[in-house]
């Protein structure tokens, strides 16, 4: 059953709309539905890749433990989309698929090291309403990583908190991008049905 969104997606139109579809089938071999989502607001839609970009270049914190908590994070929201895509980013980046795959059911596998499990928990903590995060954990994290990192850390959890939710909350599912990798997303949108 294919699912639609809840703003259907707009025409991406123009020169800049042109200009980004090529861009973005080059990286990634089609066009995101998102895209055509947030395309009926171009200045949200670029203001979200630019702020992405930027998180793309910051190196205080290791890839993996980044690209866990974003899953982490996704996965306690239902955030189908940001688990796809990110499993396929893993993969793209030479990431550790394997535990990428466990992320949603992290407490339970025993392939996380204590300081992935932290940043697991950590990432949660700061997804919930309020905020649950405890001094001992930052301490912890502190300690392991150092300012410049758990700063780093914090920032890449909170815009995935972004991005996760208003995928959400507009009804953007997966777009079987974890296909090329063979990880089918775990996560799935809150009281939705599993389709498989």
């Amino acid at each position: 059953m294919e699912h639609t969104t809840r703003i259907p997606p707009a025409e991406i139109t123009g020169v800049k709309g042109a200009l980004i579809k090529r861009m973005i089938e080059k990286k990634l071999g089609k066009v995101p539905t998102a895209m055509g989502v947030y395309w009926h607001n171009p200045k949200v839609l670029f203001a979200s890749f630019g702020l992405g970009g930027k998180l793309q270049k910051w190196d205080a914190c290791d890839e993996n433990l980044k690209s866990f908590a974003h899953m982490a994070v996704a996965s306690l929201v239902g955030c189908t989309w940001c688990l796809d895509f990110n499993y396929f980013e893993t993969r793209n980046k030479g990431l550790d698929v394997e535990k990428a795959r466990e992320i949603p059911r992290w407490r339970e596998a025993d392939v996380f090291t204590p300081l992935e499990r932290d940043v697991l928990e950590y990432a949660e903590a700061m997804s919930q309403t309020p905020p649950t995060v405890t001094d001992e954990l930052v301490d912890r994290l502190n300690a392991e990583l150092g300012p410049p990192a758990v700063v780093e850390l914090t920032s890449v959890i909170a815009f995935a908190n972004m991005s996760t939710r208003g995928n959400v909350a507009l009804g953007i599912e997966s777009d079987g991008f974890a296909a090329a990798c063979g990880l089918k997303p775990l996560a799935q949108r809150p009281g939705v049905a599993s389709a498989s």
